[in-house]
């Protein structure tokens, strides 16, 4: 590795910042409160179980473990779903640029 210089700070590098609206640590509860179409994507993937109490705390990627489901397949279909509408309560605003 390379010195550094008296007086010089090393660089930092910049966080990772993501694109994607919804994570595998998103609570599948917040993702429907958010982007309600979303629902029909959660069903169409076997996870029919998005209005019961665990949904509200479990992220997406133990609902999708515990059905069985493929987590990044889901997320993408998640995240495509939540970038064609505005999160629930932004229809007729311009804050979160969609």
């Amino acid at each position: 590795m390379g010195k550094i210089k008296p007086g010089k700070k090393p660089a930092r590098k910049a966080p990772v910042k993501t694109k994607e609206l919804i994570t595998k640590n998103t609570s599948i509860g917040e993702v429907v409160s958010k982007y309600p179409n979303t629902a029909e994507v959660f069903g169409k993937h076997g996870l029919h179980c998005i209005g019961c109490a665990i949904a509200s705390f479990e992220s997406v990627e133990q609902g999708a473990k515990s059905h069985g489901v493929k987590v990044d397949a889901l997320l993408k279909d998640l995240n495509a779903a939540a970038k064609k509408k505005k999160p629930a309560g932004h229809e007729g605003c311009s804050c979160c640029g969609q």
